[in-house]
């Protein structure tokens, strides 16, 4: 696609060209263009409202505003509730935290590998699920 198909294809979509995408190097358009409408807008295995839930977590662990504002919005647009949201950054925070944790303690990979294999056999047991 030209770039100024791209382009039209934006506007067409959104009502608008994201001034983001200015700031590209005009060879590399297309092909985030194509991935952001195939991935962020497009139908795909995850439904959006939860691509969405993903997405405002993401941008909230790496404290990026831009990123936080649209997919906060884009989540409510597809039915995310205002308490989604809210879980969505607690849980991301959550597992942010725990990682960073488990990173600087550095327990042993294999052990830690055998106690999750139980957690889950448990839990799927206890919770009459399938693994």
């Amino acid at each position: 696609m030209a770039l100024d198909g791209a382009r039209q294809e934006m506007q067409e979509m959104l009502g608008t060209v994201p001034s983001a995408f200015d700031r590209i190097p005009d060879e590399f358009i297309d092909s985030e263009w194509d991935l952001m409408k195939r991935v962020q807008y497009g139908e795909t295995l995850i439904p959006n409202r939860y691509k969405e839930l993903i997405g405002v977590a993401v941008a909230a662990v790496t404290r990026c505003p831009y990123g936080t504002r649209l997919h906060a919005e884009l989540a409510r647009l597809h039915g995310a509730t205002e308490a989604e949201v809210a879980e969505a950054v607690h849980y991301a925070a959550l597992v942010s935290a725990w990682g960073t944790q488990m990173t600087a303690l550095a327990p042993d990979l294999d052990g830690f590998n055998t106690e999750v294999d139980q957690t889950v056999r448990y839990l799927a047991k206890s919770q009459g699920l399938e693994l």
